[in-house]
């Protein structure tokens, strides 16, 4: 079975994010020092915060646990902490990315703090939400901030434009154009899980491998409408 091409495209290196290049520099100065801090990422969906994480986990060579802050329980954070000390006692350190970390209450945020301190893990929170509102401060006062900046239209054309082999590798029979690229990355609302979908929906949906605009809008999702000349629109406001 192929895999989605999102999974094959996520970047797994810093130099294949093309976008958030001031995170880039700034994370970089810690990895010189072969460490991190524990960290609190701010910023919208899909503007790269968990392939960030990961990326700095295989960078590290570290143990890479993810949980989410609406479904995980209790018993979850202590078979990673169990796991932790076992990876700690050979010198491997581990990341804990808590997705929704806003989404867990203050008990739960203030039962990460001791192992934080200790650096037993190094915990990475990701956030919708401002962090100085939804943090409890003695775990914000022990992490640093790192603000997202939402995606433009050229980075995700940029994306497109870096990774056209993988793409053609994926889909050999299709020319992906400029103008098709142009044109995804303006439908997708600085979403760029959200592009590459558009883009692998329409390639599936096309007959003869061929892309054009009324195909692309197929796999969009938005009905065209006419206006009163009679001329054609497409209704791409979500």
């Amino acid at each position: 079975m192929q895999q989605p091409l999102a999974f094959l495209l996520r970047p797994k290196s810093l130099e294949d994010m093309v976008w958030q290049d001031d995170i880039r520099k700034n994370i970089q100065s810690f990895l010189q020092k072969w460490q991190i801090p524990s960290m609190i990422f701010r910023g919208s969906p899909w503007c790269g915060k968990t392939t960030l994480a990961n990326i700095l986990s295989k960078t590290l060579q570290a143990e890479f646990f993810e949980l989410s802050g609406v479904k995980s329980k209790k018993e979850d954070l202590n078979k990673i902490l169990e796991l932790a000390n076992q990876h700690k006692a050979y010198g491997k350190k581990t990341i804990l990315f808590l997705d929704e970390i806003h989404r867990r209450n203050k008990a739960q945020q203030d039962s990460l703090l001791p192992f934080v301190e200790s650096g037993l893990i190094t915990l990475i929170g990701a956030t919708t939400e401002n962090p100085s509102f939804t943090i409890n401060n003695a775990l914000l006062s022990r992490c640093k901030v790192i603000v997202f900046q939402p995606l433009t239209q050229d980075n995700i054309i940029q994306f497109f434009l870096q990774n056209k082999d993988k793409i053609k590798q994926h889909f050999p029979q299709v020319a992906l154009t400029d103008e098709i690229i142009d044109f995804i990355a303006g439908l997708s609302n600085g979403d760029l899980r959200n592009a590459i979908n558009i883009l692998e929906s329409s390639m599936m949906i096309s007959s003869d491998w061929k892309l054009n605009q009324d195909i692309i809008m197929q796999a969009f999702g938005k009905p065209m409408y006419y206006d009163r000349d009679g001329d054609e629109h497409y209704n791409i406001i979500s």
